[in-house]
């Protein structure tokens, strides 16, 4: 039966996408202690690129028929690879900190790594609806899972890109979960993603330097933990009401990205421990609702790209402020909804436009 979208499912997007604009606006005021002109060409991306064309887009998705998304899942999984592969190519791709994440078009750049979200989601549940009968055996379940999650893991860690990596592995895994993949598989996984993990932070030294910061964050407090303490003091001073909308000096020339991974600190510093909480609050509804969502819809395939795109968005919201409070390693990933970047924006609503699409179709 075609129904409407699910209106409190929109209307947690609506308030966590209104709410993320003015919070990126008063940290985007950081900027103005560096270069007015970064300001502006900041601002209008996240005006133009996220909130109106994003805002478009969520709206022109959730009208098509969620049969398209599987029709189209396998080209778009093989043509998010090759994007995001892309920005190894000179004059294309940019390289910064020795890490080839993002794409410069002139005009706009973006990481083509949030492309590969969705793409990855799409064909992951495509194939899992369609064998789900045999998701239970070796050969059937869990070899097709770990083959499509190693291709993306082979594209992203060679950039390095690995905070991405690990939320799009943890959405595969919650969607594998729910498609019916055994317990034992599904251990035998978490056990191979652990010692994945120790094998980076053997081999890569900013792994396992975020992984020493973690452990004692008082280590060299102006180098690898300077992130981490500045977050500290930016949190701490907000106390309960924090300092009022506008009011963080964090975000002036101490805290490193203000308006990227940092802006929880900053929204913090501003409104305090209530307002933390409030948002927490406005990103659990999110997922409730998303959830409530996919355990209405009775297909197959949207059931798992709901629950694939909710966790996408919900872990990397978690990974965010989690590393910012010291409660996990910090992560450079950025804050749905929240953080600069118009595209990364424009993508959020996109997948919230897929779910919505899917919310349509009820039981």
């Amino acid at each position: 039966m075609r129904t409407k979208v699910d209106q409190p499912f929109l209307f947690s997007v609506a308030i966590l996408t209104i709410a993320g604009f003015f919070i990126f606006s008063s940290a985007s005021l950081g900027l103005l202690a560096q270069k007015t002109s970064v300001y502006s060409s900041v601002t209008f991306k996240q005006i133009f690129f996220g909130l109106f064309l994003g805002t478009l887009a969520m709206l022109a998705v959730s009208r098509i028929s969620f049969k398209v998304f599987r029709q189209v899942s396998l080209i778009f999984f093989i043509v998010s690879i090759l994007l995001t592969l892309a920005v190894f190519i000179p004059g294309l791709g940019i390289e910064h900190g020795g890490a080839h994440r993002w794409i410069d078009l002139g005009f706009i750049s973006f990481q083509p790594a949030e492309i590969l979200k969705i793409g990855y989601v799409l064909y992951l549940a495509a194939y899992l609806a369609h064998a789900r009968k045999q998701i239970t055996t070796v050969s059937g379940g869990l070899i097709p899972f770990l083959a499509i999650t190693a291709v993306v893991a082979g594209v992203l860690l060679i950039q390095p890109d690995t905070d991405n990596f690990l939320v799009i592995a943890t959405a595969g895994l919650a969607m594998f979960l729910v498609a019916g993949g055994k317990i034992k598989h599904i251990l035998m996984i978490v056990l191979a993603g652990v010692l994945m993990i120790g094998f980076l932070a053997l081999t890569r030294p900013y792994v396992r330097d975020r992984i020493i910061t973690f452990l004692d964050p008082s280590r060299d407090a102006l180098g690898s933990s300077y992130q981490i303490q500045q977050s500290f003091i930016a949190i701490g001073s907000g106390q309960m009401f924090g300092r009022g909308f506008g009011q963080s000096i964090q975000k002036f020339n101490f805290l490193p990205e203000p308006i990227g991974d940092s802006i929880f600190a900053v929204f913090s510093e501003e409104f305090g421990f209530f307002g933390a909480i409030i948002l927490i609050g406005l990103f659990i509804f999110f997922a409730v609702r998303g959830l409530k969502i996919a355990s209405n819809t009775t297909d197959p395939f949207g059931r798992l790209v709901v629950v694939g795109l909710v966790i996408l968005i919900i872990s990397q919201a978690f990974v965010n402020i989690a590393g910012m409070l010291g409660v996990i390693p910090l992560s450079g990933i950025s804050l749905p909804f929240v953080s600069h970047g118009g595209t990364a924006l424009l993508v959020a609503l996109v997948e919230a436009g897929i779910i919505l699409s899917i919310s349509r179709k009820r039981t």
